[in-house]
């Protein structure tokens, strides 16, 4: 009787879902998964964004404490399931690790051909990694981001995604000095950039980007005013495939995790494509027992 109510407490604890039962949308919920890995003596908290290599099955997940987490990925149409593989810290070129000032690691992204790419907080930063981690060159950023003047030195660039026709995407985690706080920018390595109007709530930021199956963008906006404040999340469908450089650009948003509306309070951060209009969410644990680092897989209609 001992072991059958720990195993159902056990059972619940585990459960998890972040949608209120009266939810209907755009957005079919797949599946939602805490996350608890033990990665040879790493610290597996924080996760700030993933990527997924569809050839070989392996999802990337990096920390913003510099830490590059790999796992096989069995995803199919009806959920997934997560095999750790490896775990790295960040290093240079020379094979150290990255000094602690350097290593603020937030954006993350695979290229057509395979090539992994990690962008920085701190001095605004884009670099080409090896899948272990080590650092083979730093990835020249358009003039306009290089010159833009940050809110602060912790709300650099935050999200990263590969664009079959533009290159390298990026965007500032909050808009930059100058521009309205709801203003947002979408910066490209071939020098375009396109203008967003984001949902007007306090803190709100560009916290992930990813490129959709056809073209234009998912955008993950978060605000997030600590534990015990109000939070909400929007996915935002982002149309820049017929939208000039420089231009604001038509937005559809798709859903909006509201914590004062029975959605579950998390700190997503993450966002990558798995399959055709399939995607998976992470959330950032901030490295503390009151939060979790939650998976959650869902797909667009």
């Amino acid at each position: 009787m001992r072991f059958l109510l720990f195993f159902l407490l056990l059972t619940v604890a585990n459960a998890y879902n972040i949608v209120p039962a009266n939810y209907h949308g755009k957005i079919k919920f797949i599946k939602q998964e805490k996350l608890d890995y033990y990665f040879d003596g790493l610290n597996f908290s924080e996760l700030s964004d993933l990527a997924y290599d569809r050839a070989s099955d392996t999802l990337y997940a990096v920390s913003d404490k510099g830490l590059l987490f790999t796992f096989k990925a069995n995803i199919n149409k009806d959920g997934f399931k997560l095999t750790p593989l490896n775990g790295y810290k960040l290093k240079s070129k020379k094979g150290k690790r990255l000094k602690k000032w350097k290593r603020d690691s937030e954006g993350l992204t695979l290229d057509n051909r395979n090539n992994l790419y990690i962008s920085f907080e701190g001095k605004p930063k884009i670099s080409l990694f090896r899948k272990d981690g080590v650092k083979i060159k730093n990835i020249k950023l358009p003039k306009a981001l290089k010159r833009a003047k940050l809110r602060s030195k912790n709300k650099s660039l935050e999200s990263l995604a590969w664009h079959p026709k533009y290159g390298l995407l990026t965007a500032l985690e909050y808009s930059k000095v100058g521009d309205k706080k709801e203003n947002q920018t979408i910066y490209s390595t071939s020098g375009k950039s396109w203008r967003l109007k984001m949902e007007p709530i306090h803190n709100n930021a560009i916290t992930a980007i990813e490129v959709m199956d056809d073209g234009n963008l998912l955008i993950l906006e978060r605000a997030y005013n600590g534990l015990l404040g109000k939070f909400q999340a929007n996915l935002v469908k982002m149309y820049i495939k017929n939208c000039k450089s420089g231009e604001f650009c038509k937005k559809e948003k798709l859903l909006t995790i509201d914590s004062a509306k029975g959605w579950q309070v998390e700190n997503f951060e993450g966002l990558c494509r798995v399959g055709k209009n399939r995607y998976l969410m992470v959330s950032d644990d901030n490295d503390s027992i009151l939060a979790s680092t939650v998976l959650v897989y869902f797909e667009i209609f």
